[in-house]
């Protein structure tokens, strides 16, 4: 049995649905804090930071793979930096413990976020030392921190991808810095207008939905001796400024983006503009498959089929 813990993020949604279709849909089971009306699978309500009822539900089901997305994101946890360490370290320590208890593997996402201001800005290379300025950041570091720990003194088969700022039409995201970009889709189509939280030059690592999913799933099917990392996957699809995602959209849509940045612009300016992810390419095959053509492609059919 597989269990997705923050099953209904942004990449939750898509990624329980995604195993779904690959396992079936008796053999995955979602949580998350509040239970949702009329879900497509079993559910079980969760919060991370209560170990005896995720234990409980781990034993109940005979949890064998956990992919565990449930975290505060950048932007909310900088407004709330306690429960942001609670739930993004507190938390996956609970995932780690347990996954110890019942040997257990472990799919646990880090970030770009966890890039500070000193390191190379163009194509970040995979072993750079690690100072975040954000608490985001920092919580994403212990955690690649603590999940390497697991699995040199513990052997917990954990394993985990760098994620740039994700893009899809299914969930529109809230609490990230990169959430600019999918608001500056959705926006476009229902309205024509949308008032951008950073600057038009900003420059940032992005990845359409797909790709990202394609990327998780390959990862975990991988041979664990072809890893030479494993909580800390570099990984990279496509780097463009809000700007020239606007001139994107617009060759679409009848659109008007006007820019007023906020605290949020601090965070991005912390952050590589690109990627280098030569060992994801190397381990495990890792090949993009979206560019921002493409990509924008995509998001305007289906959103603009959302709002018919």
């Amino acid at each position: 049995m597989i269990l997705v813990t923050g099953a209904l993020g942004q990449i939750g949604t898509e990624l329980v649905l995604a195993l779904q279709e690959k396992y079936g849909n008796d053999k995955i089971i979602a949580s998350d804090l509040k239970e949702p009306e009329n879900y497509h699978c079993k559910f079980e309500k969760c919060d991370i930071r209560d170990i005896e009822t995720y234990e409980r539900i781990n034993n109940e089901n005979k949890i064998e793979i956990v992919y565990h997305l449930a975290a505060i994101l950048s932007a909310a946890g900088e407004k709330n930096p306690e429960l942001c360490h609670d739930v993004n370290y507190n938390g996956l320590e609970n995932v780690l413990k347990t996954a110890k208890k019942y040997n257990q593997k472990l799919f646990c996402p880090s970030s770009i976020a966890v890039f500070g201001p000193d390191v190379p800005k163009e194509m970040t290379p995979q072993n750079v030392e690690l100072n975040p300025k954000t608490v985001y950041g920092i919580t994403k570091v212990k955690g690649e921190e603590l999940c390497d720990t697991y699995f040199k003194e513990h052997g917990i088969d954990v394993r985990g991808i760098r994620y740039p700022g994700l893009i899809s039409w299914k969930h529109k995201p809230s609490g990230g810095t990169t959430d600019y970009a999918v608001e500056m889709y959705f926006d476009a189509v229902e309205s024509g207008k949308y008032e951008c939280f950073v600057n038009r030059n900003t420059r940032l690592p992005m990845m359409f939905m797909d790709d990202a999913i394609r990327a998780t799933l390959e990862l975990m099917d991988a041979p664990l001796d072809s890893l030479n990392y494993h909580s800390n996957y570099n990984l990279s699809s496509m780097s463009f400024s809000a700007e020239e995602l606007e001139k994107e959209i617009s060759a679409h849509v009848d659109f008007n983006c006007l820019y007023k940045p906020d605290y949020r612009q601090d965070i991005a300016d912390t952050w590589p503009i690109s990627i280098n992810d030569d060992d994801a390419r190397k381990d495990w095959g890792w090949e993009p498959k979206f560019d921002i053509s493409k990509m924008t492609e995509e998001m305007i059919t289906n959103l603009r089929r959302l709002n018919e």
